[in-house]
């Protein structure tokens, strides 16, 4: 990201003295002409066998400084195997987001190990950052993210919203100054530039008729009302650059009003100098308080964000403040904006993906912010993102990258928050039907209806589970444990979240209750079932029995029976054989009417009065109590010592 030399000083005059070339290389390093520079220290380093550390550094530091995270990281390894930890925090920043560009994390991650290792607090809250982004990337990703027409070959960032239109910063007007290229990164100096981002054929074109300047222009922000501006420019006098002592020309953020799109009554900030750069100006929602970057003395690190009280000329009535070590860290801290208590910021010095990344940290009051978490993918990457804004009530925004697949060296994308994929959390516990005791370690599954499983998971001790079902589909939930039953729930959910269903009780019906053992038999449980005299055909009294014997058969598929049917001894023998008979097969047809397949009722057959359960043979004198315990109509599963698995019988 080469436009980060907005915050940093250049050169504009340069010694016409003789010169060795490493003096050479130094005046082109800080006149921030890095490719001339690379060049002659690289000659330098093949001159010699061994390289002193001030070129290692200068070499790591210009590759750095033009976003060849690749080529930085190698010269950054030979300053840490030289120096170890003494190579300093800020470059050890530096190496571990040149190895994450490099697709390196673990060695990043073990670096920073080793060099907070002493410093607990340092560690635990990178660790803490780490925690949260490695769980944020196993989840759907939060904002939409796609690419504008109007970006150009060269830099294009700082995205502001303006009136439903954007305003950005971009290097494309090569007639500018007369063709005069900035040495950081040989493009031309920034402009600002009003699009229709929604337009694909709308040309950019200058943002006010006279707000552009030989030199940079850049960051805008406005107020709610969108008449009064902050904006960020190179320090000039009478249109030429305004240079410290050290003959250097820093940023400095100036204020205007915005009338007939002419900017007017331009003043520069009260804390401005020319001795440290100040810029990417951002508001509070209320306009109350003004926050940007700078690399002024008593930073924590290269560039860092600050907070002023605005009064009611727009002006600062409060001294610069630091927003502290939970914000600002040894690394660069860059591109605040603020949206409502929320304050997004671009940091190489917080855990990242590598490069700039944006990150969002919770404003509890001026001087107290919450831990910054990093948005994650797809607006961070392992190269340089930043200056994002946000419509809080549109849900959407803008952001900047010179990640790869970009059109020039850095594009602005427009982000959008993803539909949710998850609506609804539903939630409670698995009981037994019987007892109402919860069921320990039940299955539960979700199914898409059309695409499959989803989620499997077990209930705990107390019988809880919770499923978060996807938006806008019929999803289908399973509950069963072996020798229970089997209980499928059917929920559709819209395209909107909803409220959570929770405490929702799922009962399943031990298999124990639903039979009884005589010896080694194992029986379904039903009541006898009752016949007209002298008839077969099922009766309803008889269709609730049945019933259980259906639902036996639903919720354990793999239970096989077989339908045994018998009489009193009233009758003639063999009247009563017939009789049993046409009673087990009506039986037998009657279930599998209602579904139950042919194969899993082995057979259904009729035994008369020849296996009676008592003493009612033919002649005894028995009450018709007695009489009725042998009219009987027994499901008998046929399979022995089964175990059930899933709520099935397998042998």
């Amino acid at each position: 990201m080469k436009k980060v030399a907005l915050l940093i000083a250049f050169c504009t005059c340069t010694a016409a003295v003789s010169q060795s070339k490493l003096e050479r290389a130094d005046q082109f390093f800080n006149d921030f002409e890095f490719d001339r520079a690379i060049e002659l220290y690289q000659d330098l380093v093949s001159q010699k066998r061994k390289s002193s550390t001030h070129i290692i550094q200068r070499l790591a530091d210009a590759h750095f400084n033009q976003s060849e995270y690749h080529k930085a990281k190698d010269w950054y390894v030979k300053l840490y195997t030289i120096e170890g930890k003494g190579m300093g925090e800020n470059n050890i920043i530096k190496l571990v987001q040149c190895l994450k560009a490099s697709m390196e994390p673990e060695q990043a991650d073990k670096l920073l190990r080793e060099f907070y290792s002493d410093r607990t607090s340092r560690l635990d809250m990178i660790m803490a950052q780490k925690q949260h982004l490695d769980s944020s990337l196993q989840k759907e990703p939060m904002y939409e993210i796609q690419t504008l027409a109007f970006n150009s070959k060269k830099s294009d960032f700082a995205p502001s919203m303006y009136n439903g239109k954007l305003v950005f910063a971009s290097a494309r007007d090569t007639v500018k100054s007369n063709g005069k290229l900035y040495p950081w990164n040989n493009q031309p100096y920034l402009d600002l530039y009003l699009t229709h981002p929604n337009e694909s054929n709308f040309v950019p074109e200058k943002f006010l008729e006279n707000l552009e300047s030989a030199y940079h222009d850049s960051n805008l922000a406005f107020d709610s009302r969108s008449q009064r501006v902050y904006f960020t420019r190179n320090y000039l006098k009478k249109n030429k650059l305004s240079a410290n002592s050290d003959g250097l020309s820093n940023m400095h953020i100036l204020q205007g009003t915005i009338y007939n799109n002419e900017l007017v009554n331009v003043t520069s900030m009260a804390f401005n100098s020319k001795e440290y750069s100040c810029g990417h100006p951002a508001l509070s929602a209320d306009g109350k308080y003004l926050y940007f970057t700078s690399n002024m003395p008593g930073g924590q690190g290269e560039s860092d964000i600050y907070v002023v009280e605005l009064g009611v000329d727009g002006d600062a009535i409060t001294p610069p403040m630091n927003l502290g070590p939970t914000i600002n860290t040894r690394g660069r801290e860059m591109f605040p904006f603020v949206d409502g208590s929320d304050l997004y910021f671009s940091s190489d010095g917080h855990y990242g993906l590598g490069g700039l990344d944006v990150f969002v940290s919770q404003i509890k009051s001026k001087s107290q912010y919450s831990l910054p978490i990093n948005l994650g993918n797809p607006v961070n990457g392992n190269m340089d993102d930043f200056s994002l804004v946000l419509n809080h009530d549109k849900g959407n925004g803008y952001f900047a990258s010179n990640r790869f697949g970009g059109k020039g060296d850095d594009d602005i994308y427009y982000l959008e928050k993803a539909k949710p994929i998850n609506c609804l959390e539903y939630s409670g516990y698995v009981l037994n039907e019987k007892t109402g005791e919860p069921i320990t370690l039940a299955s539960f599954e979700l199914y898409d209806l059309s695409s499959g499983l989803l989620e499997a998971g077990k209930t705990d001790e107390t019988g809880y589970f919770k499923f978060i079902l996807p938006c806008n589909k019929e999803s289908k939930m399973v509950f069963f444990k072996p020798r229970f039953s089997k209980k499928e729930v059917f929920i559709t959910t819209n395209e909107n979240p909803e409220e959570a269903s929770v405490n929702n009780m799922i009962y399943l019906t031990p298999f124990e209750s639903l039979v009884v053992k005589e010896g080694d038999v194992e029986k379904i449980k039903v009541n006898p079932i009752y016949f007209e005299y002298d008839k077969s055909d099922i009766t309803p009294r008889a269709e609730i029995e049945l019933e259980k014997v259906l639902f036996v058969m639903r919720e354990f598929p793999e239970v096989k029976i077989k339908i045994e049917s018998h009489t009193d001894s009233r009758g003639t023998d063999q009247y009563n054989f017939r009789l049993s008979d046409d009673r087990a097969k009506s039986t037998m047809r009657y279930l599998i009417a209602k579904g139950v397949d042919t194969d899993r009722i082995v057979s259904a057959n009729g035994y008369g009065e020849y296996r009676l359960k008592n003493k009612c043979a033919n002649g005894v004198q028995c009450t018709e109590q007695e009489h009725l315990v042998n009219r009987r109509s027994d499901f008998i599963i046929v399979k022995q010592k089964s175990d059930l698995v899933n709520g099935e019988i397998n042998q």
